[in-house]
């Protein structure tokens, strides 16, 4: 048995197993490179301090002289600025820079706890004397320089800074000379030295492949079944209702899968009973109708000549209603689908031109442009229904504005049938319900201006049968286009 988890959940338990995977991203990270306190030191403490080593290992060993080319050379390959200055921030080498008050309160040593001032220091090398800038000597022999390493931003002049400590010679009869190693960047990268921006995009980008690969599954997983959902709610809107989604998950839109199965079932019988239901009514009212005919005929013979007037409107009343009695039966024929019913491949252009001499035998006012060798898969029965339809409309509707075109052309494995008029074409609210049944654009049309509200939903049921697509349409700058798209 399946476990049934909700929606919500499943987005709650990747998302935490998510931060997991970042959580422990995160701490290998921290566990590899944030080894000291300091923000900056814990980025550029290592890096800085190699390099100064490196610089004071060549400044020991070369003339005064030379220390500035030196410190030049190391300039050119990070492209900041380096200075060497003594314990009193006198320069010594390299670019002269003027060190922050703010930086050197940083850099000052701390002071001796009261009573340690003239406490003698334990060592051969001890020195008491604050005086002439010396460094303070404590138990040991070590003189105190204050913190090792410090980094520092400053606004005026705005930069990044760090000041490495050590010492530029051996102590000789009891003094050490102490050197101050300056660098200025005016950006955090300071070329690579203080922060290498290189592992940290390497990091993000793999922190972010590693998410998209983890949530790609889950969410396209989800995004599929909607999209599925959203095609199949587009063909029931359209009035296709064999159509079936996959309901076989285990949350809501499984649920909703399964909903979408059983609405689009359900509709499907409800149409069909429906025009199965009109079928039958117009089947049944067939005959009733062929006898008031047939009675009417007889009345009209042995009626009196005042008489006749009426006659002719009552039969006028039964001929409207044995037209829209036909049209329910064809109504409701072209919708049902039969099993029976075997598409074929039938050449275009003899059909339409039947069509047209059906519909307008002596030819005017109708233009057909259909290639001779153009052929289409269809029931020849049906397509030629939708197809005199839709040129019976235009002949009615827009004959005066100008011709009817009736046009095919191969699109790919389609043909696209068209027939356009230039007529005043049709609202354009009312163009969403074209083809439902009994609906008409103009409400006060009547038997005058012809039309019962069935003759595009007859041609959308006929192509639809045909496995086929009805789209109608106003064309710029006026006039109306029904497009048929028929497979091939």
């Amino acid at each position: 048995m399946r476990l049934r988890l909700p929606l919500y959940a499943r987005f709650l338990g990747w998302f935490l197993l998510n931060l997991l995977l970042l959580a422990a991203v995160v701490g290998a990270l921290i566990r590899t490179e944030f080894r000291f306190d300091a923000l900056m030191a814990s980025f550029a403490g290592d890096r800085v301090q190699q390099v100064a080593d490196v610089i004071y290992g060549e400044l020991r060993t070369r003339p005064r002289d030379q220390w500035n080319d030196t410190l030049a050379r190391f300039e050119e390959a990070y492209g900041i600025q380096f200075a060497l200055l003594d314990d009193r921030y006198e320069h010594l080498a390299g670019s002269v820079l003027e060190v922050p008050e703010a930086m050197r309160e940083r850099m000052r040593p701390p002071r001796a706890r009261p009573g340690l001032e003239n406490r003698p220091a334990r060592g051969p090398d001890a020195s008491a004397s604050p005086s002439g800038g010396e460094p303070r000597r404590f138990g040991g022999g070590r003189p105190d320089f204050g913190s090792p390493r410090t980094f520092f931003r400053s606004s005026n002049p705005a930069g990044y800074w760090a000041v490495i400590r050590a010492p530029l010679s051996p102590p000789e009869r009891g003094r050490m000379q102490l050197g101050r190693l300056v660098t200025r960047s005016s950006t955090l990268s300071a070329g690579g030295l203080f922060f290498d921006f290189t592992p940290w995009w390497l990091a993000g980008g793999a922190v972010l492949l590693i998410s998209a690969l983890w949530w790609l599954p889950f969410v396209g997983s989800i995004t599929r079944s909607v999209r599925q959902m959203t095609a199949a709610t587009e063909q029931i809107a359209e009035g296709r209702f064999d159509v079936a989604v996959n309901d076989r998950r285990s949350d809501e839109l499984g649920r909703l899968g399964g909903a979408i199965n059983r609405m689009s079932g359900r509709l499907a019988g409800f149409v069909t009973g429906q025009k199965r239901f009109l079928g039958d009514i117009a089947h049944e009212l067939c005959s009733p109708l062929a006898r008031m005919e047939m009675g009417l005929g007889v009345l009209e013979q042995r009626a009196e000549e005042s008489q006749r007037e009426y006659l002719n409107e009552v039969r006028e009343e039964v001929r409207h209603m044995s037209g829209l009695v036909n049209e329910l039966l064809m109504f409701s024929k072209a919708g049902l689908k039969p099993q029976g019913v075997i598409l074929e491949s039938l050449p275009l252009a003899p059909l339409v031109w039947a069509v047209v001499d059906r519909e307008c035998p002596d030819g005017q006012g109708v233009v057909v442009q259909v290639p001779d060798d153009l052929k289409v898969r269809a029931d020849g029965e049906r397509l030629s229904r939708a197809l005199g339809n839709l040129v019976r409309n235009a002949l009615r509707y827009a004959a005066a504005a100008g011709p009817v075109t009736v046009t095919a052309a191969a699109e790919g494995r389609r043909v696209v049938l068209t027939v356009a008029d230039e007529g005043p074409g049709v609202p354009v609210a009312d163009l969403a319900r074209l083809g439902e049944p009994f609906f008409r654009p103009d409400s006060a049309r009547g038997r005058e201006t012809g039309g019962t509200g069935l003759g595009l939903a007859i041609v959308r049921s006929c192509v639809e049968a045909c496995e086929g697509t009805l789209t109608l349409q106003n064309r710029q700058p006026r006039g109306f286009q029904a497009t048929l798209s028929l497979p091939r």
